[in-house]
């Protein structure tokens, strides 16, 4: 059954932080390990030329799959229609968007992209009984996105071993996850940008693309960085886990507006509203 996300879940408390487009990255390259994926978003994606309003776009969806209230189950139909007519063909093999197991995995990368972003950037990791209350709260928004059921593992335990198995088994290095990790770590300048600004726009650009490539790397299970043969030192672990300990001290201390992106922010403040109005009336004078 579909149904808008709930207030006081751990996806509406935490989905909007502003550090989702820090951790996000990895959770996009391992979708687009998935052949079909990987050659569907390579024939019809923009991420190459306009990276930066790909990324505000698909922003922009996500918060509104977990607070856009009704709207969240509109937005999935549009994806739907959106991704409908989209297909390649590759090595011979014709793939759909729309097929059901590349659509599921698109999704399913969540619980991983969550629970790894949570193990780095967050105050402590999830318990085992949080993550699987947080994976009972990413199959109903699977549900929402017209996942189809034979595709959502129906326990935490079988997700995991759906997630192991689809990078053994699966996953490949797909010359679109070489793509995308290099528009991390060189950030294309958008489209409308006059090129005499474009030197300045690399330099702006160079520490955070720098960031968000590491980051992105690190939060890549091992097995899928060794398919990528993508070098990751013990080093490297350390400055990580250092950069997300400072992450996880600074963030609570924002002010909320700074602390959530612009329709998180808004939607809780929203709900806080409607929360003080029904508060008001159930008191009222009768």
């Amino acid at each position: 059954m579909r149904q808008p996300i709930e207030p006081g879940t751990r996806l509406w408390d935490e989905t909007g932080l502003v550090t989702f487009s820090l951790t996000t990255g990895a959770a996009f390259a391992l979708q687009v390990m998935h052949p079909a994926v990987g050659a569907v978003v390579g024939e019809h994606s923009v991420f190459r030329t306009d990276a930066i309003g790909r990324a505000q776009r698909s922003i922009a969806s996500v918060m509104t799959w977990v607070y856009g209230g009704q709207e969240a189950l509109a937005e999935g139909d549009r994806l739907r229609r959106l991704h409908a007519p989209l297909k390649t063909t590759e090595d011979g093999v014709t793939h759909k968007a729309l097929a059901s197991g590349p659509w599921a995995w698109i999704v399913l990368t969540a619980p991983y992209a969550y629970v790894a972003g949570a193990r780095y950037f967050s105050r402590r990791p999830l318990s085992r009984a949080e993550q699987e209350a947080f994976y009972a709260e990413i199959t109903q928004l699977a549900r929402n996105l017209h996942v189809a059921e034979k595709e959502i593992p129906p326990t935490y335990d079988a997700y995991l071993k759906y997630f192991d198995d689809m990078i053994d088994e699966k996953l490949v290095a797909h010359r679109t996850a070489y793509e995308f990790l290099e528009t991390t770590r060189r950030v294309p300048p958008p489209p409308a940008l006059p090129p005499v600004l474009r030197p300045l726009w690399r330099l702006a650009t160079a520490v955070p693309g720098r960031v968000q490539h590491f980051v992105t790397v690190g939060m890549l299970p091992p097995a899928a960085r060794d398919k990528l043969g993508l070098p990751w030192t013990a080093r490297d672990e350390r400055v990580l886990r250092l950069l997300g300990t400072a992450v996880s001290r600074v963030v609570p201390l924002l002010p909320e507006r700074l602390r959530y992106l612009p329709i998180a922010y808004e939607a809780r403040r929203t709900e806080r509203a409607q929360r003080a109005l029904r508060r008001v009336l159930e008191h009222r004078p009768v």
